[in-house]
Formats: C-alpha cells, sequence, structure tokens
C-alpha cells in the first residue's frame, strides 16, 4: 500500500490541546493550535479551521475522523460535517491514534508495539484507559496490556488534586485504612476521612490505567503536590526534583523493582509503596523522585520489549503527553535500543494530544483503502452483492444526524 495512494480523511482531534488534520495524498495539512475545547472560543476556531481544510482539500474527504468520547466539542462538530459532506464520521480510540500518529510521521509500513502513556483517553471499554501496550498495524490494532488500574476518588476532581491519587495508591496496596490519617494534615480531617470512605464503599470511584495518575500519586506521595493549579503540574514537579538529584548525584545502574509481570498488565504498586515510605527530610524527596523515573521507565522498556518478542516486532513507537518528560523518554528509550529495537517518538508534532488528530486520520484513511480495496476486487470477481465492511469496536461510529 502506498500512503499517497490512500483517500483524503479531516480529523477533528480530541479535546486537550485540539488541531484539526486534513490527511491527503499521504501528506497533513494542519490547522493552528486551538487550545482546549472547554474555552468557547477554541470550539469557535476548531470549527472554522475543519471547513477551512474542507475547502482547501485537493480532493473529496472520504471520511471525518475523531475521538471515541461522545461528548467532545470535536466530536459531535465531525458528526455534523460528515452529515453535511454525506460521509462517514469514524471514531479512533485515543491511545490507537496517538501510536499511528508515530507511524504516519516516520512511514511505517508493518506492525508496531505502542506505548501510549497519558492523562486519559476512552477506551473501547468504556473506562479511562492512559497507560497502555498496544499491537498496531496500518489496519488493525488490539490493546495487548495496560498500566495496574487506580481509583479516582471523587471522579475527574482526583486528577486535579494528586493528594487523592497517593490515597488511591494505598487503596491498591491494601492499606485503605490508612488514608484518613496519613492525609489528615495535608487536607484536613474532614477530605481525609471522606476519601476514606469512597475508597472503602466504591463510591464513585471509577477507575484508570492512566500512567498520568500515577505520576501524580507519587507526586502526592511525596508531598510535592495536593492540588494542580494546571494540567501536568504534580509530574513536572516531580521530574524536576528527579534532575535535580541526577544532576547532582549521576544516574545509577539498578534494577527496577516492579513485580514479576505479564504482558496483560504491569504493576507499579511495589514503586508507590517505597514511595509512601520516603521521609520528607535528609534529601530523601528527590532521590526518591528519581529512583521512582527510573524505576518506572526500566519496567516499561521491559514490557514493551517482552510484546516485541512475543508478537515478532521489532519496532516500537512511544506516543502519549508523558513523553514530554525528558527522563522518562530517555531512559526508556535507551532501555528499548539495548536490547536491539528500534524507537520511534514524534519529531515534527507533539507527542500529545496536539498530535492526535494525524493518528486519526492515518487510521481511518487506510481502514477506508482497504474497504475499498477489497470492495473493489470483490466488485471484478462477480460479487455484486451489497459490502458491508467489519467494524471493531472502535469503528462504530455515532449516527450522521
Amino acid at each position: 500500500m502506498k500512503t499517497a495512494n490512500v483517500p483524503s480523511v479531516l480529523a477533528c482531534g480530541a479535546w486537550l490541546k485540539n488541531a484539526a488534520c486534513l490527511f491527503t495524498s499521504g501528506q497533513p495539512q494542519w490547522s493552528p493550535l486551538h487550545g482546549d475545547l472547554s474555552h468557547p472560543e477554541a470550539c469557535r476556531a476548531l470549527e472554522v479551521s475543519a471547513r477551512t481544510l474542507l475547502r482547501q482539500a485537493p480532493q473529496p474527504v472520504t471520511a471525518v475522523a475523531h475521538d471515541l468520547h461522545p461528548d467532545f466539542y470535536s466530536t459531535r462538530l465531525a458528526i455534523e460535517l460528515a452529515h453535511e459532506l454525506g460521509v462517514p464520521a469514524i471514531g479512533v480510540q485515543h491511545h490507537h491514534a496517538h501510536i499511528a500518529a508515530v507511524m504516519a510521521e516516520h512511514g511505517v509500513q508493518g506492525p508496531v508495539v505502542g506505548l501510549a502513556l497519558d492523562g486519559v483517553g476512552l477506551g473501547t471499554d468504556g473506562t479511562a484507559w492512559g497507560g497502555e501496550l498496544l499491537w498496531v498495524d496500518q489496519t488493525a490494532w488490539r490493546r495487548l496490556g495496560h498500566l495496574w488500574p487506580l481509583a479516582l476518588p471523587g471522579g475527574d476532581v482526583a486528577a486535579r488534586e494528586p493528594w487523592r491519587m497517593a490515597a488511591a495508591a494505598l487503596h491498591a496496596l491494601g492499606r485503605t485504612g490508612e488514608v484518613g490519617q496519613r492525609f489528615t494534615p495535608v487536607v484536613g480531617k474532614t477530605a481525609a476521612e471522606m476519601v476514606q470512605h469512597m475508597l472503602e464503599r466504591g463510591i464513585n470511584c471509577p477507575s484508570t490505567s492512566s500512567t498520568g495518575r500515577w505520576f501524580d500519586a507519587a507526586a502526592g506521595a511525596l508531598g510535592l503536590s495536593v492540588r494542580q493549579t494546571h494540567e501536568a503540574e504534580a509530574a513536572m514537579a516531580l521530574e524536576q526534583q528527579a534532575q535535580a538529584w541526577l544532576a547532582q548525584n549521576g544516574t545509577p545502574a539498578q534494577a527496577h523493582e516492579v513485580a514479576e509481570h505479564n504482558t496483560e498488565q504491569l504493576d507499579l504498586r511495589p514503586l508507590l509503596a517505597r514511595l509512601l515510605e520516603t521521609p520528607a527530610g535528609d534529601g530523601g524527596v528527590p532521590a526518591a523522585a528519581a529512583w521512582f523515573h527510573l524505576a518506572l521507565a526500566d519496567a516499561l522498556a521491559d514490557w514493551a520489549a517482552q510484546a516485541a518478542e512475543q508478537t515478532g516486532t521489532r519496532t516500537v513507537c512511544l506516543g502519549g503527553g508523558c513523553f514530554a518528560n525528558q527522563l522518562l523518554t530517555g531512559r526508556v528509550t535507551t532501555g528499548l535500543q539495548g536490547r536491539g529495537l528500534r524507537v520511534l517518538l514524534p519529531q515534527q508534532h507533539s507527542c500529545g494530544d496536539a498530535g492526535l488528530a494525524l493518528g486519526q486520520a492515518w487510521v481511518v484513511a487506510h481502514r477506508a483503502y482497504t474497504i475499498n480495496s477489497i470492495a473493489a476486487s470483490a466488485y471484478s470477481t462477480g460479487a455484486r452483492g451489497q459490502f458491508h465492511p467489519i467494524h471493531s469496536p472502535e469503528t462504530e461510529s455515532l449516527p450522521c444526524a
């Protein structure tokens, strides 16, 4: 399959750091960056950009791609535009799109193992994903594994309050009864005991495999962040502490301390157990932050390498906003390359959601190419009946109405 031959597809991106992308003649044409779609002006800008890309398209688009989340403005706009054009609106799972964006940029033709690490994206099972091990090629994908899930006490508010994620880590370790006592000095008795009660009863505590929430839990456990005022504030504070310690002490050659795992699930609870016992003084926090980064990166590299061996794949793609963390990215890359694997990262677009639309468009364009090729072959061999493409769970799009 030559990339230049795939159909043209418009993709509307996701929610955070939104940008739209027209994938045509095998090349991306980007809109400006609109920002988060929680702002009405960003939503208006996205619509203007999407319609501008459609007018400028050298050939008609065959589909409009979007995130699986039905409530995103980008999803609703994609459905509206598809209805106007008389083409399908097709949902692409968030983390699949992250890995596909890397494949699109590098012109990858064969299958890859993908590590997609970010804050959140809706999974095909309706839960919040964010620490995903995938197998992806041009026309298919599957979820090989995920990080050990954490509870989100209070739902979305837990992503803004890292102390809640540290409490969720205690819960995951079977130490829920310690939550109230440990966090009363941090947030007060009422809040601490409320979260403990929520975790004990499973009240408003959806689960997530998010890597971002594990970073929040680590920052909360070390007392680096109680409440975040902007996205990834806790994770950046954790990285800064780690970088400062490593700059002064050097990088130790050490094995990670993640429990034995299989491909289906990477258990990070031992990392948090150690952080929760870290004393606040005597330089313990920076050292622990550095150890957490190294141990996590080594575990991720082992995990992806194991998947590559099992699937017979020699290329690993890294995508998702957590790879903005240079310490994590460098250590994972070195670990994979040391095992003889080819490692690909975004170079010309963001590893986060600002580059997501390229992956959405690339996935749908290649799927449409395959479906059209099968249909043409069936027609040429005399199979004149109605053609029904086979849908995977992620391709079941919302009605174009």
